[in-house]
Protein backbone atom coordinates (compact mmCIF):
# COMPACT_ATOMS: atom_id res chain seq x y z
CA UNK A 1 0.00 0.00 0.00
CA UNK A 2 1.29 3.19 -0.64
CA UNK A 3 0.59 6.67 1.03
CA UNK A 4 1.20 10.14 -0.38
CA UNK A 5 3.44 11.76 2.69
CA UNK A 6 4.23 15.17 0.63
CA UNK A 7 1.25 16.66 2.75
CA UNK A 8 2.76 15.35 5.61
CA UNK A 9 3.76 17.74 8.90
CA UNK A 10 7.68 17.52 8.10
CA UNK A 11 9.06 16.57 12.13
CA UNK A 12 7.04 13.77 11.92
CA UNK A 13 8.89 10.43 11.25
CA UNK A 14 6.62 8.62 8.96
CA UNK A 15 9.36 5.66 8.79
CA UNK A 16 9.62 5.01 12.59
CA UNK A 17 5.76 5.37 12.27
CA UNK A 18 5.22 2.11 9.81
CA UNK A 19 8.39 0.38 11.84
CA UNK A 20 6.22 0.69 15.06
CA UNK A 21 3.03 -0.43 13.54
CA UNK A 22 4.75 -3.08 11.74
CA UNK A 23 6.27 -4.53 15.24
CA UNK A 24 2.31 -4.14 16.57
CA UNK A 25 0.90 -6.06 13.85
CA UNK A 26 3.39 -9.07 14.64
CA UNK A 27 2.84 -8.59 17.83
CA UNK A 28 -1.05 -9.29 17.60
CA UNK A 29 -0.67 -12.27 15.34
CA UNK A 30 1.52 -13.82 18.02
CA UNK A 31 -0.64 -13.33 20.85
CA UNK A 32 -3.75 -14.15 18.88
CA UNK A 33 -1.50 -17.59 18.12
CA UNK A 34 -0.59 -18.10 21.77
CA UNK A 35 -4.51 -17.18 23.15
CA UNK A 36 -5.64 -20.16 19.99
CA UNK A 37 -2.75 -22.88 21.58
CA UNK A 38 -3.80 -21.85 25.06
CA UNK A 39 -7.34 -22.56 24.66
CA UNK A 40 -6.99 -25.65 22.31
CA UNK A 41 -4.54 -27.04 24.88
CA UNK A 42 -7.01 -26.41 27.69
CA UNK A 43 -9.84 -28.00 25.15
CA UNK A 44 -7.69 -31.37 24.85
CA UNK A 45 -6.32 -31.71 28.44
CA UNK A 46 -9.32 -30.18 30.81
CA UNK A 47 -12.09 -32.01 28.83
Amino acid sequence: MSVDLSGGHPDMDYEEHRRTYKGFLIGAEVLVAFVVVLLVGMAFFLL
